[in-house]
């Protein structure tokens, strides 16, 4: 395995970014959309388990506009107001970039995937309905029923996924009630690709992230880390 920082071009500068390859050749391409944190060492480790699976993994710094922090999970109170910047012109930008990095890196369309954490589920789930990707899931995504980011709610915008997507949610997330993510299910499912969505009885916001003992959730996580390696290769390896 092969990692590295580098920094692609954007129309609002250089936009550091987190890549880990494998050995050998790709199986494809995945963007890794960053927790409301930042590009944590969870994230560049999530990129670092899809080189060790095969895939070239990059995950962009979403906040490069505000100087590419990142924040302490204890410290929601800096999030906040550096979150709230984000806007939908800057982030279809900034994936743009992202997904134009691995093109170049040879993989086309179909053959690059998109996941996301937290703030990053939610704009997993927006680039899969701007870009025909191979496909896509979501981790925890917020804004199902009220829209972030200057984005429609997702139960709009599920219905336009233009890629498979999985969506991976904890019925114990004091932010996602069940109910909302009940609606995203039904939403998705009139969309013309293959969707679906896993809920974890046990698992609280954040359930992946294994650097946060509170609330990382081993069952979940290794449940959903597996299912996502195999809509993957359903959906984007075996092209």
């Amino acid at each position: 395995m092969a990692t590295r920082t580098i920094e692609l071009a954007t129309g609002d500068g250089p936009m550091p970014t987190y890549e880990a390859m494998p050995e050998e050749g790709a199986r494809g391409g995945v963007v890794v959309v960053q927790e409301a944190f930042g590009v944590t060492t969870h994230i560049e480790d999530v990129c670092r388990r899809f080189a060790e699976a095969g895939w070239t993994a990059v995950a962009p710094a979403l906040f490069h506009r505000q100087g590419s922090p990142v924040f302490s999970y204890e410290d929601i109170g800096a999030v906040m107001p550096v979150m709230q910047t984000l806007d939908r012109a800057g982030l279809s930008t900034d994936l743009e970039a992202a997904v134009a990095h691995l093109e170049a890196s040879g993989f086309p369309l179909r053959r690059i995937a998109i996941v996301g954490f937290c703030m990053g589920g939610t704009v997993a789930l927006f680039a899969a309905t701007q870009l025909p990707l191979g496909a896509a899931a979501t981790f925890y995504g917020g804004g199902i029923a009220e829209g972030r980011f200057g984005l429609p709610s997702l139960v709009e915008r599920a219905p336009a996924l233009k890629a498979p997507w999985l969506g991976c949610y904890g019925d114990r997330d004091q932010g996602i009630p069940v109910a909302d993510v009940e609606a995203l299910r039904e939403a998705a499912a009139t969309a013309s690709v293959s969707t679906e969505v896993v809920r974890y009885a046990e698992a609280q916001h954040g359930f992946h992230c294994d650097d946060r003992p509170a609330v990382f959730d081993r069952a979940g996580a290794a449940d959903a880390w597996g299912r996502t390696l195999a809509w993957f290769d359903k959906h984007v390896a075996k092209r």
